[in-house]
């Protein structure tokens, strides 16, 4: 019984500090502690408010406990201003593959939101930049996925970029995008992936 009122104890402790530091300078201070829980807290909590977005970026680049991680990123979806936007397309381009793979999943739960930034990410000069962008694409609710698909196979040069846009037009390809799959597959006659995944889309569009 002695140890069942000590951990009580010690829980309600913990409960009473994190009330008394509710408020937006305190949860600053505590995004910055060096007890992940006290973290996780802070980072849960500053999702109410919207100046937070580029203390929780900046903690996010340097955090290195994962739980911590994914509750910084909820809280920056759930704020979903600009700063907060564009800070996770910026993760795309860390050398962090998990925190690439978390920008990426959490994207995907803010179509409205990112669609305006697509056609820039498309264009963007590294092509691993521009497939994460399609891998966003594929549960992007949008009604011009089909056309920036098309604008991918019909411009860039990338193979592999091209190869990921086939493959989600395999899934999502409307009649619209026959013309352009034919001609990728005279443009890039030589690549046996490429005509596999054209073949399989015109297919799959010709079942519709």
């Amino acid at each position: 019984m002695p140890i069942k009122k000590k951990e009580r104890k010690v829980v309600e402790i913990k409960e009473e500090r994190r009330k008394i530091q509710r408020n937006f300078e305190g949860l600053i201070t505590q995004l910055s502690s060096e007890s992940s829980t006290e973290r996780r807290w802070a980072a849960r909590d500053l999702a109410e408010y919207k100046e937070a977005s580029s203390y929780l970026l900046e903690q996010l680049i340097k955090e290195k406990d994962i739980a911590v991680r994914e509750i910084i990123i909820s809280s920056l979806i759930a704020i979903g201003d600009e700063i907060a936007i564009s800070g996770l397309i910026n993760c795309l381009k860390s050398d962090d593959a998990h925190l690439r793979n978390s920008a990426v999943e959490a994207l995907k739960q803010v179509p409205e939101t990112i669609a305006p930034y697509i056609e820039k990410l498309l264009q963007d000069k590294d092509p691993d930049i521009r497939i994460f962008t399609i891998n966003i694409l594929e549960s992007l609710r949008h009604p011009k996925v089909v056309k920036w698909l098309i604008e991918v196979i019909e411009k860039d040069e990338n193979i592999n970029v091209c190869a990921t846009a086939l493959d989600l037009l395999s899934e999502v390809g409307t009649e619209e995008a026959t013309s352009a799959i034919k001609k990728i597959k005279e443009r890039f006659q030589n690549e046996p992936y490429i005509q596999f995944a054209a073949d399989i889309a015109l297919r799959r569009i010709g079942e519709q």
